[in-house]
């Protein structure tokens, strides 16, 4: 099904869901995430192998409860500091943490993908991750009486990626670094496709990953949807738009003025806020 960005995402994500947007450094879903701050969705759980500045967005403009994650920074320049902020201060409101490894997130979603309850792996040994992060388990291997780590599964109730095509029957078609999309769109009960166009025939491409129209809810054309991250035969990384972000995200009030400039002004009409982000809060840290 081939729908307007707004409306997949009216139709797909729910308040208080758990939500993954995965694309590791390629094919990053930055403009799904720009219209879930624009239409308010609230107490969500953000499941993300490397949330960068897309996160970060999205938990400084309020959307986040909870963040899943392995790792958390601006590439090549640092610190998310709405990430940070809401962590350390509470702002816009408070954000819980699961934090696990690359590869024990990766073994989640293929976990979730396969419909196992969860995944097992040698890691997390010697650090502090197993003591911190509930969702890890020690295991003994049955057959040769290895300890080893078990994760559960993730299911995410949506997830949302980013893709070069889709044809006119939803068929998607992404290549270069995929990541863990395709497990992750196999492991939720829904999944939204942003593209770059769409297409009437997917020529085939080397190293292509088909996402089949029957485990995706619904394709978006949104060009240029993964900026400033890269769409391999289509754009390269906008390096100076992620040096630019520690600047932007390192105030609140600066941040404020490009949420309203950038994210709401773009989009017009009746949803741009009248406060900030945490101002519909009783209590507020600076």
């Amino acid at each position: 099904m081939i729908l307007p960005l707004d409306r997949a995402v009216a139709e797909l994500v729910r308040d208080g869901d758990t939500v993954a947007m995965e694309g590791f450094t390629h094919l990053i879903p930055v403009e799904a995430g720009h219209e879930v701050i624009r239409q308010g969705r609230r107490d969500l759980t953000l499941v993300r192998m490397t949330p960068d500045i897309v996160y970060d967005r999205m938990i400084g403009a309020g959307c986040a409860r909870r963040l899943v994650f392995s790792w958390g920074g601006n590439p090549g320049v640092g610190s998310l500091h709405r990430f940070r902020d809401a962590v350390v201060n509470g702002w816009p409101r408070p954000l819980e943490l699961e934090e696990h490894s690359h590869a024990g997130m990766a073994n989640r979603y293929a976990a979730g993908a396969a419909g196992l309850p969860f995944a097992v792996l040698r890691g997390y040994a010697g650090t502090d991750l197993v003591g911190r992060t509930p969702t890890i388990k020690p295991i003994t291997c049955p057959f040769t009486g290895e300890e080893l780590a078990a994760v559960p599964a993730l299911n995410p109730d949506v997830a949302i990626v980013h893709a070069q095509r889709a044809d006119r029957s939803g068929n998607v078609q992404m290549w270069g670094i995929t990541g863990v999309q395709k497990e992750a769109v196999l492991a939720a009960d829904r999944a939204l496709v942003t593209v770059e166009e769409v297409v009437d025939e997917l020529e085939p491409v080397p190293g292509q990953v088909v996402l089949p129209s029957r485990v995706v809810s619904a394709v978006s054309p949104v060009p240029g949807g993964a900026r400033p991250s890269y769409a391999h035969g289509y754009y390269v990384r906008d390096n100076d738009a992620y040096r630019a972000w520690d600047a932007v995200g390192r105030d609140r009030d600066r941040f404020t003025a490009w949420l309203r400039d950038e994210v709401f002004g773009a989009a017009g009409g009746p949803r741009t806020p009248d406060r900030a982000p945490g101002e519909d809060r009783e209590e507020q840290t600076a």
